[in-house]
């Protein structure tokens, strides 16, 4: 039996559901052409044995031996026994052979399972298939049997830390470095973890290459990280912060060009305009959101929600293209969703005074939408 469709109309979390309570056994397959990115899960009667991501391909020996789990000899041992014919899985030589404790591979492999599985739950977009098999083999080297719905649980509960973390780490690509304290005292009282991540801090490494180094889920060296910062023992710097000091005036200045040929009512100009934006500066979310406010002119409604996606996918907080994105999704008649992103709009701090004076506007928008989801769905005459 195959379950397939785009993840704008199911959303991952849904996918899992359905697949947990209905006690699936298979592979789910998840792509998405705008991050470049794919994602395989494998499930038992529901719950989640192994999952792989292309964009983190990272094998369980390297894993381990970064963690310092294990010794190069004994994974050379039992690579060399899987070479000999040995049919068992890495993880099982290892346990078997004591190189390590089944207890704590196991912890290793769930983190590795985890990780790949929360970054799959925060993709918006993207194209899902699952294909049911009576025993489908991934290429894990180890496998583990994690309940569906206690990821769900901690996925949430994930959503809700990492908002109270990106306000001192704001993505993972910011450099710690020892604060002005570490001179000041002698002794720090640290738990044991917290010193892996301050021994690893070098001044060159961002977050996401310390968690690679010590093997650790980038969520967990994030969250140590919030700790560190708030105490004064790391100071955060943003290398992003100074190339966008030398590139903002003209990222800006094209963004403006186009923005002024929108309000002469000239959306393909703009077009042209916001399109070299983002081919110069595709890092920058404003000139994603230029062109899509272009595109929107246009009429092409399509690729003005796959520019707003990706405005989004670079600044999460930017209010702008949220509510823009409802405006795309309600114009293609897609009302349900607008409605979502206008509630998701709705709940995002720090909104600028020029987006919250636009409260009410979006709130009869919202309504409407449903007036009409309604009528489509039959319940008014």
């Amino acid at each position: 039996m195959a379950i397939e469709g785009p993840l704008k109309e199911l959303n991952i979390h849904d996918v899992f559901q359905l697949l947990d309570l209905a006690r699936k056994t298979g592979v789910l397959c998840v792509t998405s052409e705008l991050r470049q990115n794919a994602g395989m899960v494998f499930f038992e009667r529901g719950a989640v044995v192994a999952a792989e991501i292309r964009s983190n391909p990272h094998p369980l020996g390297q894993l381990l031996l970064r963690a310092g789990k294990l010794a190069e000899g004994d994974l050379a041992r039992a690579r060399a026994l899987q070479s000999a014919g040995d049919q068992r899985r890495l993880g099982d030589i290892l346990v078997e052979g004591g190189s390590i404790s089944r207890r704590e591979l196991e912890r290793h492999v769930r983190a590795q399972v985890e990780e790949v599985i929360f970054e799959l739950m925060s993709w918006a977009e993207g194209y899902f298939s699952f294909e049911e098999t009576p025993a489908p083999r991934s290429q894990a080297e180890a496998t583990v049997r994690i309940p569906t719905e206690a990821l769900l649980m901690e996925a949430a509960r994930r959503i809700d830390e990492w908002s109270r973390i990106e306000t001192r780490v704001p993505h993972l690509g910011v450099i710690p470095k020892l604060g002005d304290q570490q001179q000041q005292h002698g002794m720090l009282d640290l738990a044991p973890l917290e010193w892996e991540v301050v021994a690893a801090v070098d001044g060159a490494r961002d977050v996401r290459a310390i968690a690679e180094l010590l093997g650790r889920s980038e969520f967990e060296v994030a969250r140590i990280m919030y700790g560190l910062t708030s105490t004064g023992v790391l100071q955060l710097e943003d290398p992003g912060r100074v190339q966008e000091a030398t590139e903002g005036s003209d990222v800006m200045r094209l963004v403006a060009r186009a923005e002024e040929q929108l309000e002469l009512g000239d959306a393909e100009s703009a077009r042209l305009v916001a399109t070299e934006a983002t081919h110069a500066f595709p890092d920058q979310a404003a000139t994603h959101l230029v062109l899509g406010r272009a595109l929107m002119g246009l009429g092409e409604l399509e690729a003005a929600e796959e520019a707003f996606l990706e405005a989004l996918r670079l600044d999460p907080g930017m209010a702008a293209a949220r509510r823009l994105l409802g405006v795309a999704l309600v114009a293609g008649g897609r009302f349900d969703d607008a409605i979502m992103a206008w509630e998701r709009w709705r709940q995002l701090h720090d909104r600028p005074p020029a987006e919250v004076r636009l409260q009410g506007a979006v709130e009869a928008l919202q309504e409407s939408a449903r007036r009409i989801a309604d009528a489509v769905r039959g319940k008014y005459g």
